[in-house]
C-alpha cells in the first residue's frame, strides 16, 4: 500500500483536519509542519499516531487556520485564520503596543478564546 493509499484509507474516519495534517506531512516532513504550526515535533507525531495526551482543540485550530483556511471573526482585527488567532492569544499581553492591548481584552471574553 502506497502514502496516497494509506493517507486514503485512514482518512475514512478521521476528522477533515486530521487528514490534512497527515497529507501536509506526507508531503513535505513532520518536523516542517511541525516548525509552521509553532508546535513540537513530538506533538504532531503523537496526533498523528493517535496517542496525543492533552486536548486536541488547539492543534486543530491551529491545522484548520494554517492548511484549511478556516478562519474567525476577531472584533479587533475583523476576519482572521483561526492560527493566527490563537497566536494572538499565545503572545499575550504588550502594554507598549496599543493594538495588543486592545487584543488582550478582547480575547479574554472572546467565544474564540482558549479557555485554560
Amino acid at each position: 500500500m502506497d502514502a496516497i493509499e494509506l493517507t486514503d484509507a485512514l482518512s475514512i474516519d478521521e476528522p477533515r483536519w486530521l487528514t490534512e495534517l497527515r497529507n501536509q506531512c506526507l508531503s513535505r516532513s513532520q518536523a516542517q509542519v511541525a516548525r509552521e504550526l509553532e508546535v513540537s515535533g513530538t506533538l504532531v507525531s503523537q496526533v498523528l499516531n493517535g496517542k496525543y495526551p492533552g486536548d486536541l482543540s488547539r492543534i486543530e485550530k491551529l491545522v484548520r487556520g494554517q492548511y484549511l483556511g478556516d478562519t474567525v471573526t476577531c472584533p479587533i482585527l475583523g476576519e482572521l485564520e483561526l492560527d493566527n488567532c490563537q497566536r494572538y492569544q499565545r503572545d499575550g499581553i504588550t502594554t507598549h503596543n496599543p493594538l495588543r492591548v486592545q487584543l488582550y481584552r478582547a480575547c479574554k471574553t472572546c467565544g474564540y478564546a482558549e479557555r485554560k
